[in-house]
């Protein structure tokens, strides 16, 4: 077992945000539960990651209740949960001892956000000497506000300001920014093999 797929953030607490109604991939868990079955197939390790911001009154506080996995998203038993407070998922969770200890040399990074978490978790393994793999296709991220917006907007003023980032050109500089620097990037079909990815999606 040399390859873990690491699942970031796929979250109740993100559905819980207006911005939802604006994700790139509201599908992100089906998208995410065909690779983790996969992996779970290939013998690959499944590592979960969530994300926490304790006293916070947010929907990332644990006190929410939101801080678990979107259905129909299930680890198996022997399958770590982490809980991180950082951006990547090595800085605050024993995510690299763990990886060393399976004998891991290699990680499939998906989840959300496209351009936040998952991006810097990729760099982060990437410097950590891992072989990463970026699967942009089982990621999602929202339009971005431009840093000199007024804080507080809405879904209606941020779509409606024209200096917004969308989605799409968010998606499209993270894997300029990592392919051939940090990460492979990879189609879910890649990732499983096109036998194994067609069975998946048709199940």
């Amino acid at each position: 077992m040399t390859r873990a797929l690491i699942v970031l953030d796929v979250q109740e607490s993100f559905r819980q945000r207006p911005l939802w109604s604006v994700i790139s991939n509201p599908e992100i868990a089906r998208d995410v539960d065909r690779l983790v079955r996969g992996a779970r197939a290939s013998g690959d390790r499944v590592v979960w990651v969530l994300h926490a911001e304790p006293g916070t009154g947010t929907p990332f506080d644990p006190a929410s209740g939101h801080v678990r996995l979107i259905e129909p998203l299930r680890p198996e038993p022997g399958e770590p949960v982490l809980t991180k407070t950082s951006h990547n998922a090595f800085t605050t969770t024993g995510l690299q001892q763990l990886l060393t200890q399976c004998g891991v040399t290699e990680i499939v990074v998906c989840g959300i956000r496209t351009e936040q978490c998952c991006e810097t978790t990729a760099r982060v393994g990437s410097d950590l000497g891992y072989q990463v793999t970026f699967v942009t296709e089982a990621t999602a991220t929202n339009p971005v506000a431009h840093w000199e917006a007024p804080a507080g907007q809405t879904v209606a003023e941020l779509l409606a300001d024209p200096r917004t980032l969308p989605a799409s050109a968010i998606t499209e500089r993270t894997e300029y920014a990592l392919a051939g620097r940090f990460a492979t990037i990879a189609t879910i079909a890649e990732v499983l093999g096109d036998t194994t990815g067609a069975t998946l999606t048709g199940s």
